[in-house]
């Protein structure tokens, strides 16, 4: 699963240890997303979107998936 986590925290200019405070997991955890090493529950891929106040599937894109 790719995601635009590192995208959308420029456009909101937050780091990654902010966006990590703010749906409560480390800063690791959201590196690894980024990185593409992680992939997040449903819950997490949920705050992570309600912060960026888009909808999960402009945040988080199934590969191969067409």
């Amino acid at each position: 699963m790719k995601n635009n986590i590192k995208v959308e925290r420029a456009i909101k200019n937050i780091t990654q240890e902010e966006l990590a405070q703010l749906v409560s997991v480390s800063r690791q955890t959201i590196n690894a997303m980024e990185a593409n090493k992680y992939v997040p529950s449903t819950v997490l891929a949920l705050k992570i979107a309600r912060v960026f106040e888009k909808p999960v599937e402009t945040i988080f894109l199934l590969e191969g998936s067409d």
